[in-house]
């Protein structure tokens, strides 16, 4: 990426706007969904409630409403979507990373995995996973520093941003901070624990792979797509994130997914009975 144009006159302004076609995006967002061309298979258009693909170094945020399915698929082997959800009806809750590995006594994310606040409630779980489990749950999203150190530049506007500064960015369209910035998941890029207790940065997974996401409840949800901070390529290294969200039903008892663990059962029961006081289920 080139240097963007400065910003401090109304004509460096005006350049550095004009710039952001050939930086920042490589495909913009189809608005309104269902005018999409391509939805996914068996989707009906009409059911789009987000279709976009981020740009290497960008981001994206979107509501989406409970019972929604996202998908996210890497379209060259090189994506890494680093997310963050928060209750949109309450942003004081939100992912919670550590309880989401260790509740469900599972580090490594897959189909099945539920996505956890700090309250026991599930706000979304994962549904399909055709990267085999290339995500992380450890590392978190780079901050600017990192990438300064690794490529002179980890600020949101320069050519080489940070994903903690993207999601900044993301949150920021939600009236967030960065105080709400929590330790965010990371798909498409593995990390495995050794058996020192070091952390590897493992594999990318294959072009062309997915992860499909079922909100839980309504969720504010933030994507950045930038290199992960165990990634020690010389190169800012990062291809096109393929988003889609379609409207649909939350996980109901009758789903199997329901009873697939005792601790899926009660991080949806939890959430089932925090909407039904609500008055939303």
């Amino acid at each position: 990426m080139s240097p963007m144009p400065a910003t401090d006159t109304p004509l460096g302004a005006r350049e550095h706007a004009r710039a952001q076609a050939d930086h920042a995006v490589t495909t913009m967002a189809t608005v309104p969904a269902h005018t999409h061309p391509n939805p996914p298979a068996g989707i009906t258009p009409t059911d789009l409630s987000w279709a976009e693909t981020v740009a290497p170094g960008s981001y994206s945020t979107k509501v989406l409403a409970r019972g929604s399915t996202l998908l996210l698929t890497d379209l060259e082997g090189e994506a890494c979507a680093h997310l963050l959800l928060y209750n949109a009806d309450q942003p004081g809750e939100r992912l919670n990373v550590a309880d989401t590995v260790k509740v469900p006594w599972q580090v490594y994310l897959t189909a099945g995995h539920p996505l956890l606040s700090d309250r026991g409630r599930a706000l979304a779980t994962i549904l399909t996973d055709t990267a085999e489990g290339h995500h992380d749950a450890l590392c978190g999203a780079a901050p600017a520093a990192v990438h300064a150190r690794r490529y002179g530049d980890g600020s949101a506007w320069g050519p080489t941003p940070a994903a903690r500064e993207l999601l900044g960015l993301a949150a920021a369209k939600h009236d967030l901070g960065v105080r709400d910035l929590a330790p965010s998941l990371s798909f498409f890029k593995s990390v495995r624990v050794e058996s020192d207790g070091a952390l590897r940065f493992s594999a990318t997974a294959p072009p062309g792979a997915s992860v499909q996401i079922r909100a839980e409840m309504a969720l504010i949800v933030l994507l950045a797509n930038a290199p992960h901070r165990l990634d020690e390529r010389p190169t800012y290294t990062c291809s096109p994130l393929q988003i889609f969200a379609w409207h649909g039903n939350p996980t109901r008892p009758e789903d199997p997914l329901w009873r697939s663990t005792p601790e899926v059962t009660r991080a949806l029961e939890n959430t089932a009975d925090y909407l039904h006081a609500r008055g939303i289920a």
